[in-house]
């Protein structure tokens, strides 16, 4: 797989993708949404299928309903992604899959962090296993890591089961908080060597691995992780006064070994 080179990379960027590249992980976990790229792709999807008309008008309207339900702190996170996703029942998964495709290509591009693709290229070459968890949609997952050559096998997002082509109101998972460990450890059943995410929804996938990297956090993430030692970073472009990468004391090279 073809890598740039880190004359394309910030210095800050460089320091961040060494800081993981040195600990030789065999296995790693990345949250999506806020994590690879910026905004929350699955939320964002979901308005813009209601205006496109790919759900039903009856569909659409229970569903604005019901998120303003959720906004208003009636109806869990867990939930409101699971309903986010059976609320394409009896659509083909073709169609849902044509839709992501479409909108992650003309509404959601250029959103990528440049940085977090390089790192996700660098550990496939370095024979890294990579697995993508999100409570988004599978759909949108799979056409927004596309571009990082996580293959579908290699995607744990909210997913339905199907009848035929079609899509059910059967929920095989929705991965959020305390359940994006639960999934890891019943499909991969291996040590999370590194483990990536931006959210308190992604704390208990974090504190799971043997290192975790709190990337592009939001402010509660970055109080806990900064004090939990974990790996700090911010991506280029992301607007912060004093953009920080703290490598902790385990992750540097052995000043014995030089």
């Amino acid at each position: 797989m073809q890598t740039s080179k880190d004359g394309n990379l910030s210095p800050a960027a460089q320091h961040f993708l060494k800081s993981v590249l040195q600990l030789r992980p065999h296995v790693a976990a990345f949250d999506c949404d806020g994590t690879l790229w910026s905004g929350d792709a699955g939320e964002t999807f979901f308005d813009w299928e209601i205006k496109r008309g790919i759900v039903t008008p009856e569909v659409a309207q229970a569903m604005r309903a019901r998120y303003a339900e959720y906004k208003a702190g009636k109806v869990s996170e867990k939930d409101m992604c699971g309903e986010m996703v059976t609320m394409h029942e009896k659509l083909s998964e073709a169609a849902a899959m044509e839709a992501a495709t479409e909108f992650m290509s003309s509404v959601f591009p250029g959103r990528v962090f440049s940085e977090m693709r390089e790192l996700v290229n660098r550990l496939h070459d370095a024979g890294c296993d990579i697995w993508a968890v999100s409570s988004s949609n599978e759909w949108v997952i799979r056409a927004g890591t596309k571009q990082f050559g996580i293959p579908h096998d290699r995607i744990l997002a909210a997913k339905v089961e199907l009848d035929g082509n079609l899509v059910t109101n059967r929920l095989v998972r929705v991965p959020s908080g305390p359940d994006k460990p639960k999934v890891l450890r019943e499909v991969v059943n291996q040590t999370i060597d590194a483990a990536f995410g931006n959210s308190k929804w992604d704390i208990d996938m974090l504190a799971h691995a043997r290192h975790a990297f709190a990337v592009n956090p939001n402010p509660d993430l970055e109080a806990l992780a900064r004090q939990q030692g974990w790996i700090v970073y911010f991506p280029d472009g992301v607007a912060r006064p004093l953009a920080t990468c703290a490598v902790p004391q385990s992750a540097r090279p052995d000043p014995s070994s030089a």
